[in-house]
């Protein structure tokens, strides 16, 4: 008991001095991706589950559900997650964005009706997001090799723990709801989500290699995120070149065929 009490004192410590004094220097994103081929498998994988199952659920999606009810069920989820957004805005030692993102929240459950309605952006509170894996980054954990889970997609070693996470932070977790309800909600989430992305992909259809267009595309923008938009000017391509195993180059070399 004195063993958890202690430990309990030392989170708490460490929260306070993160709110007070700031965090760490975040950990970079590097183009490290020596589990290529196992990568490459799962990547395979969930090319196929979307190109057969959760695309053509999409397009149906869209072509029978209206534009301005789309909208509403993205705000809705967006809301939905928000908690997420808040807690971490804490453990990172952002308590200004964290006490905004606090009103936004409020604000949208229930002017907004449980977030259909983004009453806060009309109101001048924008909208965040920050998850456990930027966290882990914000406190100098390094982001280890680029690992793609399956059903997920795009990670790294350190954000893929940080999905779990984000689990026991959504809200109809907390909630008395219907298993089938639970799931049926994080199937029309999934089925919505992929459904906006349907007008943004004909770069990567068009992509000689569209694991590494995927791949490089996203640590790219995770490093974004990650440093709030202003990332350090070194490329992270130059990290890929100075790889050991011979990284971009390599990547060619394990490259499918173009089909004929």
């Amino acid at each position: 008991m004195a063993t958890t009490a202690r430990s309990f004192v030392q989170l708490v410590a460490c929260l306070a001095t993160l709110l007070t004094t700031g965090c760490a220097t975040p950990g970079r994103t590097t183009m490290d991706d020596p589990w290529r081929p196992m990568n490459r498998g799962t990547y395979a994988f969930n090319d196929t589950l979307d190109r057969y199952a959760l695309k053509p659920a999409a397009k149906g999606y869209k072509a029978i559900t209206p534009s301005w009810l789309r909208t509403r069920l993205g705000q809705f989820f967006l809301n939905l997650g928000y908690p997420a957004t808040m807690v971490n805005q804490l453990l990172q030692g952002k308590p200004v964005l964290f006490a905004q993102d606090t009103g936004r929240f409020i604000t949208n459950s229930t002017l907004g009706l449980g977030g259909f309605f983004d009453v806060a952006d009309r109101m001048g509170m924008p909208a965040h997001e920050e998850d456990f894996g930027q966290t882990l980054a914000v406190w100098g954990v390094p982001s280890g090799p680029y690992f793609v889970l399956p059903f997920y997609g795009p990670s790294t070693a350190r954000d893929a723990p940080g999905r779990v996470v984000g689990w026991f932070m959504s809200i109809p977790r907390y909630l008395d709801v219907p298993p089938a309800v639970d799931y049926g909600l994080k199937g029309l989430e999934a089925i919505d989500t992929r459904a906006s992305l349907l007008s943004s992909e004909a770069t990567l259809e068009s992509a000689y290699d569209r694991y590494g267009v995927m791949r490089d595309a996203w640590l790219q923008r995770r490093e974004y995120v990650i440093f709030d938009g202003a990332p350090p000017e070194e490329a992270l391509e130059l990290e890929d070149e100075e790889m050991p195993d011979g990284g971009a180059a390599n990547d060619a070399a394990d490259s499918p065929s173009p089909a004929p």
